[in-house]
């Protein structure tokens, strides 16, 4: 049986509730090279967003669950699938733990594996992956750290308007 609770955290689905904090990550210029945004989210946007989340996985091809602190419930960061592919068994996984205060301590290790056996035990997928810049070093350890393997390297792959960089791509098989 899969528990998307763990010993620090636990995984929910995103409610109503997190408009700011959703807002907030999504605003927030620093973050935008993980995810290809280029543009401001208004919150009728997220809003909207959040309405539509009640979609499955089979639907959106997405899921994005918040990352809870288990003694005060707090939301402590994202988690997400996406490009989900049920004809080909796979999904990208990307994570993001807000304050760094909150990282290096455990909780996105947790994050991962609970996600990661919910996408194996539940979903069925054969794998998962996650594209990572060569220069995100925190995100490389924590993946490789935990099962997944670098298989690639995407050489100049992202533009941030002054230079490229590259990109791995990392992969788990559920074996």
């Amino acid at each position: 049986m899969v528990n998307l609770k763990g010993d620090k955290i636990y995984l929910r689905a995103l409610e109503p509730e997190d408009l700011e904090f959703v807002y907030t990550i999504e605003n927030d210029t620093a973050l935008w090279s993980l995810s290809d945004t280029k543009q401001p989210y208004s919150r009728y946007l997220i809003r909207e967003y959040l309405k539509n989340a009640k979609q499955d996985i089979f639907e959106a091809k997405q899921l994005r669950l918040a990352i809870c602190q288990q003694s005060d419930n707090k939301i402590l960061g994202l988690i997400d699938l996406y490009d989900f592919s049920p004809l080909h068994k796979r999904a990208g996984l990307g994570i993001l733990i807000k304050e760094i205060s909150d990282r290096k301590k455990g909780i996105g290790s947790e994050a991962l594996n609970l996600l990661v056996n919910y996408a194996f035990d539940i979903l069925n997928l054969h794998q998962v992956y996650a594209n990572i810049s060569e220069t995100n070093s925190a995100s490389l350890a924590l993946f490789e750290n935990n099962g997944f393997e670098k298989i690639g390297l995407k050489k100049d792959w992202s533009y941030d308007g002054k230079s490229y960089s590259n990109e791995f791509i990392l992969q788990r098989i559920n074996h």
